[in-house]
C-alpha cells in the first residue's frame, strides 16, 4: 500500500513538472485574458462534468470570494451549480444543451469561458464552447489525453497529456489555483 502511495505521488509530481514547464506561457496568456475580461466589467463562465464540474465551482468560488488576499469580488459563474436549471434543460432540451443554453442566456461578447474536460470530448462541454466562440467569448479549454475535440476548438488550450482522469484533474486544479494567484496579482484597482 505504501508503494502505491509513492507511485501515485511520484507520477503526479512528474506530470506537473512536465506540464508546467511546457505551459507557462499559455497559462500567463490565459491569466492576462482573465484580467482583461474582469477589468472590462465582463465575467468568467466555467463548466465541466463530474470532477471537472467541481473544479469549475471551486475556481468560481475563489474569484467571487477571495483567494490569497482581500479584494473586490470578481464576476465568475460556475454553470454547474443550479440543479433546477440543469435538470430542466436536460429534460427539455437534452443533456448536451445544459451548458450551451446557459452560455446563450448569460454570455456576452467580451466574457470568457473556461471549459474543463479530462477527455476533451464531452458533448455538452464541446457544444457550449462552440456557442461561446460564436457569441464572441474568449474560450479556454483544460483537457487531458490528446485534447480531443475541445482542444481543437478553443483559443487557449491547456492540455495535460495523460490518460488517467485523477492525474489530469490534479493538474487542472493546480492550473486553476495558479490562475487565481496571477489574477489576484494582475488586476487593476484591487
Amino acid at each position: 500500500m505504501t508503494e502505491r502511495i509513492r507511485r501515485s505521488v511520484s507520477e503526479s509530481l512528474r506530470l506537473k513538472e512536465s506540464f508546467f514547464a511546457d505551459s507557462e506561457e499559455k497559462i500567463l496568456a490565459v491569466a492576462r485574458e482573465i484580467c482583461r475580461t474582469l477589468d472590462n466589467d465582463n465575467k468568467v463562465l466555467l463548466f465541466g462534468n463530474g470532477g471537472s464540474a467541481a473544479d469549475a465551482q471551486h475556481i468560481a468560488a475563489e474569484w467571487v470570494g477571495r483567494f490569497s488576499h482581500e479584494r473586490r469580488p470578481l464576476a465568475a459563474i460556475a454553470l454547474t451549480t443550479d440543479s433546477s436549471i440543469l435538470t430542466a434543460l436536460g429534460n427539455d432540451y437534452g443533456y448536451e444543451q445544459v451548458f450551451a443554453r446557459q452560455i446563450r442566456a448569460l454570455g456576452r461578447p467580451g466574457d470568457l469561458s473556461i471549459a474543463f474536460s479530462t477527455s476533451g470530448n464531452s458533448p455538452n462541454v464541446c457544444l457550449a464552447t462552440t456557442v461561446a466562440r460564436e457569441m464572441g467569448l474568449v474560450t479556454v479549454g483544460l483537457t487531458g489525453g490528446n485534447g480531443g475535440k475541445l482542444g481543437a476548438s478553443v483559443q487557449y488550450h491547456l492540455n495535460v497529456p495523460h490518460s488517467h482522469s485523477a492525474r489530469v484533474q490534479e493538474v487542472h486544479i493546480m492550473v486553476g489555483h495558479i490562475l487565481c494567484e496571477l489574477v489576484d496579482d494582475g488586476l487593476k484597482g484591487l
